[in-house]
């Protein structure tokens, strides 16, 4: 079995996640091909251990990000006998990899959190209530979801070939009406504190920056109060927003809808406060904590500044 992997980018960035989907290929026993969209990162990715070689793809339609053009160009360096494509499961890499999974004729399975030598594949569905396990043999794509897999550490020097590949750019943003946070997102990071409507204001959510910065988290939001207090979506975690699967997941002052739980629920650890005892969030939580916000979070804070 060979695995190729479609290396994600922020900008002209490498995203932390492909060195999770290289960890998750040598934790298969195998060595990766990875394909660097834009050749950015591919000097790092060669780097990193489990990678046998790296394709750098340059070419006009990677200035913009058009799904179409990228696949195309990307399935050219996709050899036959290639059988395992995994790519990130963020909006870019799910688009990217359906569309070559419709161009290749193959399966593809997304949102996959656990992934064994023999290929037995693990995710969850209908919304995060249930967990399916499913075996596939052949070709195919695979998503993964970030946090998930350990990432591969740095320790290599695999050989990188260039290739000059565009395709035609159908569809390109011209401009980008919001202005991008400087904060982290919330589906990259390692630790995410989220708000919901008990914070009573989104004036109070600077209380969240303040223990964001502390530990380097990424500020979160429930549903409620992205719709009601006209915050961004990009924060909002859950079934509409984002999944997420962060080592530590602090809940605030969010009671726990059906659509927040499925898109934290398999956070490593959570974090609860909210001062109903009832709140259906405490039914995931690993640690609870009944009070308001306002008695709980300085506490929290005071501590966390003596680890600091």
């Amino acid at each position: 079995m060979t695995v190729t992997i479609i290396a994600e980018t922020t900008g002209e960035s490498l995203h932390p996640v492909t060195s999770q989907l290289i960890g998750a290929a040598v934790s298969l026993g195998e060595e990766a091909h990875v394909i660097c969209p834009g050749g950015f990162g591919s000097e790092e990715v060669s780097k990193i251990v489990g990678v046998e070689r790296v394709t750098a793809i340059i070419g006009d339609c990677f200035e913009v990000f058009d799904s179409n053009a990228w696949a195309e160009s990307i399935n050219i360096c996709i050899k036959e006998g290639e059988s395992v494509i995994l790519a990130s499961s963020t909006s870019k890499g799910r688009e990217i990899s359906a569309t070559i999974a419709a161009k290749r004729k193959i399966p593809i399975i997304q949102d996959v959190v656990s992934l064994s030598g023999d290929m037995e594949i693990t995710r969850p569905i209908y919304s995060g209530k249930a967990v399916e396990t499913s075996s596939v043999t052949g070709d195919c794509i695979i998503t993964l979801r970030p946090n998930a897999f350990e990432a591969s550490e740095i320790g290599n020097n695999a050989p990188v070939n260039i290739l000059n590949q565009s395709a035609n750019v159908r569809i390109a943003v011209q401009e980008a009406i919001a202005k991008a946070s400087e904060r982290l997102d919330v589906s990259e990071a390692d630790i995410i504190i989220s708000g919901g409507r008990g914070m009573g204001s989104v004036e109070n959510f600077s209380h969240l920056e303040e223990i964001a910065d502390i530990i380097g988290a990424a500020v979160g939001a429930s549903r409620a109060v992205v719709d009601e207090w006209n915050m961004p979506h990009s924060m909002q975690v859950g079934q509409t927003g984002k999944t997420v699967t962060p080592s530590l997941y602090i809940a605030v002052g969010i009671s726990g809808a059906i659509q927040h739980l499925a898109g934290m629920r398999s956070s490593k650890y959570i974090v609860a406060i909210n001062k109903d005892p009832d709140a259906p969030i405490f039914s995931v939580a690993d640690y609870g904590i009944i009070s308001s916000w306002e008695e709980a979070l300085p506490i929290v804070k005071s501590e966390l500044m003596k680890l600091n």
